[in-house]
Protein backbone atom coordinates (compact mmCIF):
# COMPACT_ATOMS: atom_id res chain seq x y z
CA UNK A 1 0.00 0.00 0.00
CA UNK A 2 1.68 3.44 -1.11
CA UNK A 3 2.06 5.78 2.04
CA UNK A 4 -0.36 8.91 2.40
CA UNK A 5 0.40 11.86 -0.34
CA UNK A 6 2.71 14.15 1.07
CA UNK A 7 0.27 17.16 0.25
CA UNK A 8 -2.39 15.09 2.23
CA UNK A 9 -0.42 14.36 5.30
CA UNK A 10 1.16 17.36 6.78
CA UNK A 11 3.10 16.52 9.80
CA UNK A 12 4.32 18.35 12.94
CA UNK A 13 7.78 17.21 14.08
CA UNK A 14 8.26 14.00 15.71
CA UNK A 15 8.18 15.19 19.47
CA UNK A 16 11.06 12.34 20.63
CA UNK A 17 14.28 13.52 22.98
CA UNK A 18 15.70 10.27 22.94
CA UNK A 19 18.26 10.46 20.25
CA UNK A 20 18.71 6.86 19.27
CA UNK A 21 14.78 6.79 18.46
CA UNK A 22 14.62 9.47 16.88
CA UNK A 23 17.22 9.00 14.39
CA UNK A 24 14.83 6.05 13.03
CA UNK A 25 11.70 8.21 13.29
CA UNK A 26 13.37 11.14 11.39
CA UNK A 27 14.29 8.43 8.60
CA UNK A 28 11.29 5.88 8.68
CA UNK A 29 8.30 8.09 8.73
CA UNK A 30 10.29 11.67 6.96
CA UNK A 31 11.06 8.67 4.26
CA UNK A 32 7.12 7.49 3.93
CA UNK A 33 6.02 11.03 3.52
CA UNK A 34 5.88 12.03 7.07
CA UNK A 35 7.90 14.39 9.16
CA UNK A 36 10.80 15.37 11.10
CA UNK A 37 11.79 15.73 14.75
CA UNK A 38 11.72 17.81 17.46
CA UNK A 39 12.83 17.45 20.70
CA UNK A 40 10.79 19.36 23.33
CA UNK A 41 6.88 20.12 23.93
CA UNK A 42 7.34 23.45 23.29
CA UNK A 43 9.25 22.66 19.86
CA UNK A 44 5.84 21.28 18.75
CA UNK A 45 3.54 24.04 20.19
CA UNK A 46 5.52 26.34 18.07
CA UNK A 47 5.41 24.19 15.29
CA UNK A 48 1.65 23.85 15.20
CA UNK A 49 1.14 27.96 15.29
CA UNK A 50 3.20 28.29 12.20
CA UNK A 51 1.37 25.85 9.71
CA UNK A 52 -1.78 23.62 9.86
CA UNK A 53 -0.75 19.88 10.68
CA UNK A 54 -2.86 16.50 10.19
CA UNK A 55 -0.80 13.86 12.94
CA UNK A 56 1.75 14.67 15.77
CA UNK A 57 3.66 11.41 17.31
CA UNK A 58 4.27 12.38 20.63
CA UNK A 59 6.77 11.15 23.06
CA UNK A 60 5.40 11.65 26.84
CA UNK A 61 8.81 12.17 29.00
CA UNK A 62 10.23 15.13 27.52
CA UNK A 63 12.74 17.13 28.91
CA UNK A 64 10.34 20.47 29.03
CA UNK A 65 6.94 19.94 29.60
CA UNK A 66 4.72 17.00 30.15
CA UNK A 67 4.04 15.23 27.04
CA UNK A 68 0.23 15.10 28.15
CA UNK A 69 0.09 18.55 28.59
CA UNK A 70 0.74 18.53 24.97
CA UNK A 71 -1.44 16.48 24.08
CA UNK A 72 -4.37 18.23 25.60
CA UNK A 73 -3.30 21.89 24.49
CA UNK A 74 -3.06 20.49 20.57
CA UNK A 75 -6.11 18.44 20.87
CA UNK A 76 -8.11 21.85 22.19
CA UNK A 77 -7.12 24.15 19.36
CA UNK A 78 -6.86 21.31 16.77
CA UNK A 79 -9.63 18.76 17.46
CA UNK A 80 -9.06 16.90 14.14
CA UNK A 81 -5.64 16.43 14.90
CA UNK A 82 -4.59 12.30 14.53
CA UNK A 83 -2.29 12.41 17.83
CA UNK A 84 -0.24 9.05 18.16
CA UNK A 85 1.88 8.56 21.63
CA UNK A 86 5.53 6.89 21.36
CA UNK A 87 5.49 5.89 25.08
CA UNK A 88 7.77 3.54 27.27
CA UNK A 89 5.16 3.71 29.68
CA UNK A 90 3.09 0.92 29.61
CA UNK A 91 0.98 0.45 32.54
CA UNK A 92 -3.10 0.56 32.16
CA UNK A 93 -3.50 4.19 33.77
CA UNK A 94 -0.83 5.60 31.40
CA UNK A 95 -2.51 4.42 28.49
CA UNK A 96 -5.63 5.32 29.81
CA UNK A 97 -4.21 8.87 30.76
CA UNK A 98 -2.84 9.64 27.42
CA UNK A 99 -6.13 8.34 25.39
CA UNK A 100 -7.60 10.97 28.13
CA UNK A 101 -5.80 14.08 26.91
CA UNK A 102 -7.08 13.41 23.33
CA UNK A 103 -4.51 10.43 21.93
CA UNK A 104 -5.91 8.61 19.31
CA UNK A 105 -3.78 5.86 19.22
CA UNK A 106 -0.77 4.63 21.50
CA UNK A 107 2.06 2.83 20.86
CA UNK A 108 4.61 0.91 23.28
CA UNK A 109 8.17 0.93 22.68
CA UNK A 110 10.21 -0.59 21.26
CA UNK A 111 7.71 -0.75 18.46
CA UNK A 112 8.87 -2.17 15.01
CA UNK A 113 8.68 0.99 12.18
CA UNK A 114 6.43 -1.19 10.44
CA UNK A 115 3.63 -1.26 12.49
CA UNK A 116 3.86 2.65 13.46
CA UNK A 117 3.74 3.17 9.60
CA UNK A 118 0.82 0.76 9.28
CA UNK A 119 -0.57 2.39 11.71
CA UNK A 120 -0.70 5.75 10.51
CA UNK A 121 -1.71 4.64 7.04
CA UNK A 122 -4.80 3.32 8.39
CA UNK A 123 -5.97 6.16 10.21
CA UNK A 124 -5.23 8.89 7.09
CA UNK A 125 -7.30 6.03 4.67
CA UNK A 126 -9.95 6.28 7.23
CA UNK A 127 -10.03 9.77 6.95
CA UNK A 128 -10.26 9.95 3.29
CA UNK A 129 -12.43 7.13 2.13
CA UNK A 130 -15.98 8.17 1.29
CA UNK A 131 -18.79 6.49 2.65
CA UNK A 132 -20.95 4.91 0.92
CA UNK A 133 -23.66 5.77 3.14
CA UNK A 134 -24.95 8.96 1.42
CA UNK A 135 -28.08 9.44 3.88
CA UNK A 136 -27.95 10.41 7.19
CA UNK A 137 -28.66 7.89 9.57
CA UNK A 138 -31.08 8.68 12.42
CA UNK A 139 -31.76 6.81 15.52
CA UNK A 140 -34.11 8.42 17.59
CA UNK A 141 -33.59 11.87 17.93
CA UNK A 142 -29.69 11.25 17.19
CA UNK A 143 -28.49 11.80 13.75
CA UNK A 144 -25.07 10.67 12.23
CA UNK A 145 -23.91 12.33 8.61
CA UNK A 146 -21.29 10.52 7.61
CA UNK A 147 -20.99 12.53 4.71
CA UNK A 148 -20.88 16.24 6.40
CA UNK A 149 -19.34 14.33 9.70
CA UNK A 150 -21.83 15.63 11.78
CA UNK A 151 -23.42 13.89 14.84
CA UNK A 152 -26.14 16.07 15.94
CA UNK A 153 -29.36 15.80 18.77
CA UNK A 154 -32.68 16.94 17.57
CA UNK A 155 -30.82 19.37 15.25
CA UNK A 156 -28.13 21.00 18.29
CA UNK A 157 -24.57 19.19 17.24
CA UNK A 158 -22.64 17.21 19.33
CA UNK A 159 -19.18 18.01 19.41
CA UNK A 160 -17.14 15.17 18.57
CA UNK A 161 -13.37 13.82 18.17
CA UNK A 162 -12.60 11.75 15.27
CA UNK A 163 -12.74 8.60 16.80
CA UNK A 164 -15.71 9.59 19.01
CA UNK A 165 -17.42 10.16 15.99
CA UNK A 166 -16.48 7.38 14.17
CA UNK A 167 -17.87 4.53 16.96
CA UNK A 168 -21.48 5.96 16.43
CA UNK A 169 -21.64 6.17 12.60
CA UNK A 170 -20.73 2.05 12.84
CA UNK A 171 -23.19 1.45 15.68
CA UNK A 172 -25.79 4.14 14.34
CA UNK A 173 -25.60 1.79 10.98
CA UNK A 174 -26.45 -1.78 13.09
CA UNK A 175 -28.56 -0.37 15.54
CA UNK A 176 -30.50 -2.75 17.84
CA UNK A 177 -27.19 -5.07 16.95
CA UNK A 178 -24.97 -6.73 18.41
CA UNK A 179 -21.30 -4.87 17.03
CA UNK A 180 -18.23 -7.20 18.59
CA UNK A 181 -15.47 -5.19 20.03
CA UNK A 182 -13.14 -6.86 17.13
CA UNK A 183 -15.94 -4.73 14.06
CA UNK A 184 -15.21 -1.82 16.41
CA UNK A 185 -11.72 -2.07 16.23
CA UNK A 186 -11.20 -3.16 12.53
CA UNK A 187 -13.70 -0.10 11.68
CA UNK A 188 -12.75 2.16 13.60
CA UNK A 189 -8.96 1.85 14.04
CA UNK A 190 -7.01 -0.34 11.83
CA UNK A 191 -7.80 -4.20 10.63
CA UNK A 192 -4.69 -5.45 12.33
CA UNK A 193 -4.82 -4.12 15.46
CA UNK A 194 -2.98 -6.61 18.05
CA UNK A 195 -2.55 -6.02 22.15
CA UNK A 196 -4.81 -4.20 24.03
CA UNK A 197 -7.89 -2.76 23.10
CA UNK A 198 -7.97 -0.17 25.93
CA UNK A 199 -8.48 2.67 23.46
CA UNK A 200 -11.55 1.49 22.60
CA UNK A 201 -13.10 1.59 25.72
CA UNK A 202 -12.04 5.19 26.74
CA UNK A 203 -13.54 6.30 23.73
CA UNK A 204 -16.50 4.90 24.46
CA UNK A 205 -16.84 6.48 27.46
CA UNK A 206 -16.08 9.96 25.91
CA UNK A 207 -18.54 9.45 23.87
CA UNK A 208 -21.14 8.29 26.43
CA UNK A 209 -19.97 11.46 28.65
CA UNK A 210 -21.21 13.88 24.93
CA UNK A 211 -23.96 11.86 24.27
CA UNK A 212 -25.46 12.31 28.40
CA UNK A 213 -24.65 16.00 28.77
CA UNK A 214 -27.02 18.99 29.05
CA UNK A 215 -27.59 19.05 25.25
CA UNK A 216 -29.32 15.36 25.37
CA UNK A 217 -31.70 16.07 28.51
CA UNK A 218 -34.62 16.63 26.66
CA UNK A 219 -33.96 14.42 23.45
CA UNK A 220 -34.19 10.79 22.88
CA UNK A 221 -30.61 9.69 22.97
CA UNK A 222 -30.10 6.16 22.17
CA UNK A 223 -28.35 4.34 24.75
CA UNK A 224 -25.20 2.58 24.20
CA UNK A 225 -25.22 -1.06 25.69
CA UNK A 226 -22.00 -2.68 26.93
CA UNK A 227 -22.35 -6.72 26.17
CA UNK A 228 -20.22 -7.81 28.45
CA UNK A 229 -17.18 -10.57 26.35
CA UNK A 230 -18.38 -9.11 23.12
CA UNK A 231 -18.89 -5.65 22.45
CA UNK A 232 -21.88 -2.95 22.56
CA UNK A 233 -25.12 -2.28 20.93
CA UNK A 234 -26.57 1.10 20.13
CA UNK A 235 -30.23 0.78 21.91
CA UNK A 236 -33.27 1.78 19.77
CA UNK A 237 -35.42 4.05 21.39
Amino acid sequence: MNPPDRATARCLPVVEDDETIGRHLDIGPRGNGYASRSRTGSGALAAAARSVHDVLLLDLGLPDVDGLDVARTLRARFPDLLIVILTARTDDIDVIAGLDAGADDYLVKPFSLTVLLGRLRAHMRRRTITSPWREPIRVGDLVVDVTARRCTLHEHEVRLRPKEFELPAVLARHAGEAVSRETLMAEVWDENWFGSTKTLDVTMAALRRRLTGPVAQPYRVPRVTTLRGHGYRLELP
